[in-house]
């Protein structure tokens, strides 16, 4: 794994610690360097993440509201596993662009993975119990693979405007780049696959249109393998980079696969607006911890060996959230912002969407509790995963971020579907093997 060059301000934080190490006696094993050292306290991390978190969730929010409008086109209602590729696709461009991958190689996979993700949708839908039609199966798979590479293009020149700009404002990239990256990702994303889809669904009975796609996307793709491998670093990831987000994509087809059963039924409506948002939330916060204990790793360990105050590869979660440690501390920060967080976005999707969305005390509690229970999930997950990626000398940002992302769109689904199950049982009275009255659809 290459090792990142460190910046002046991690070499005085060095320094500091060499100091603080000669004054202890030999034996004593360091302490783990806490926000004093790091100079970041936990109202520090909460003013730098708070604002981005908030814009990252208006951005949610209006991907929320895009789905629950897209979900009545032709091509949604028509081709039901273009509803199953939402969750991979939308979580492939943070998989690729939060990671800081090479431009060219990032096209390369945005390209391969869409193309898979497409695939996986499909073969979900056989195992389902749904049929397979070769032209709609042909207008999936050229959806795919172009919205992922338009949104690559648009969401890595982002991604590199926002990092370069959080660095000339002297503010941790880290706590700000992965949540306005995915908020705005989300509406790209979606929107391109809803016009991209919608353009290939209407001229579906052309015979040249989805294999001249195919065609221009493998001609195009060794040229830019080959351009991208004069950089030494970009080989390595063409080489390894593939098992993250392929294993990523695959657990999020499955968060799709549930989108995709529970949407048409009325007892879930709302669910539309509410999945982006829970999954969204879930994946932009322990993406801010990855890459935050990801930094912290280069700058006081050496890949393939922990510090000493992370020996343990398997914390328990008083480690990772009740420590001393400055891991520990981004994490209650991090944990802190859910409630909150949920509570406003539910506020303005209920504001604009108020007749489309459940609006009880009874929904509004456990929304919220299955927020909380998905993200300290992922924000353990986030420090067990580091540390043994660190161990075998990978680079977390690399390894750990597409799965704890698409762990983060499974669990989200997952959670929210049973939410409207449990409101519906709640608000009904009826035990749960018992049948459900069917809540009233949009007027």
């Amino acid at each position: 794994m290459e090792t990142r060059q460190r910046r002046p301000e991690e070499l005085g934080l060095l320094q500091a610690l060499s100091a603080r190490s000669g004054a202890d006696s030999p034996r004593a094993a360091p302490a783990p360097p806490g926000p004093e050292l790091s100079g970041e306290t936990a109202w520090c991390i909460g003013s730098q993440v708070a604002l981005p978190f908030l814009l990252a969730g208006l951005g949610l929010s209006g991907a929320g509201l895009l789905l629950h409008y897209f979900q009545h086109w032709p091509v949604f209602t028509e081709m039901k596993d273009l509803l199953t590729l939402v969750p991979p696709l939308v979580g492939l461009k943070g998989n690729l662009e939060m990671t800081l991958a090479s431009r060219l190689s990032t096209a390369v996979q945005a390209a391969v993975v869409g193309l898979l993700a497409a695939v996986a949708a499909l073969l979900l839908g056989l195992v389902s119990g749904q049929g397979l039609d070769v032209v709609e199966a042909q207008v999936l798979c050229a959806s795919s693979v172009l919205t992922a590479s338009l949104a690559a293009c648009a969401l890595g020149t982002l991604m590199v405007c926002i990092v370069v700009g959080a660095r000339k404002l002297g503010v941790n990239p880290d706590n700000i780049a992965t949540p306005i990256a995915a908020s705005l990702g989300d509406l790209i994303t979606l929107s391109l696959l809803a016009v991209v889809s919608s353009f290939f669904y209407r001229h579906r009975d052309s015979q040249y249109l989805t294999p001249l796609v195919f065609v221009g996307f493998a001609a195009l793709t060794p040229a830019c393998v080959l351009v991208a491998k004069q950089n030494p670093p970009v080989v390595r990831i063409l080489k390894f980079g593939w098992f993250p987000i392929v294993l990523a994509m695959l657990v999020s087809s499955l968060g799709g696969l549930i989108l995709n059963k529970t949407l048409s039924q009325p007892q879930f409506r709302g669910m539309a607006v509410f999945a982006p948002i829970i999954c969204g939330v879930g994946g932009n916060l322990v993406a801010i911890q990855t890459s935050r204990i990801s930094t912290h790793l280069h700058l006081w360990g050496t890949p393939g060996v922990l510090p000493l105050w992370m020996k343990k590869c398997w914390p328990n979660p008083c480690s990772t959230f009740c420590s001393s440690e400055i891991n520990a501390t981004s994490a209650r920060v991090l944990l802190v912002l859910v409630v909150p967080g949920h509570l406003a976005f539910f506020s303005i999707v209920s504001l604009l969407e108020g007749q489309s969305v459940p609006s009880e005390r009874t929904f509004v509690l456990l929304y919220l509790l299955a927020g909380l229970v998905q993200v300290t999930i992922l924000l353990h997950l986030a420090d067990v995963a580091v540390r043994l990626a660190w161990r075998r000398a990978l680079d977390p940002d690399d390894h750990c971020i597409p799965y704890l992302t698409g762990l983060g769109d499974l669990l989200g689904t997952g959670l929210l579907a049973l939410c409207f199950l449990a409101h519906g049982l709640l608000r009904t009275g009826v035990q749960p093997g018992g049948p459900l009255d069917p809540a009233p659809g949009p007027s």
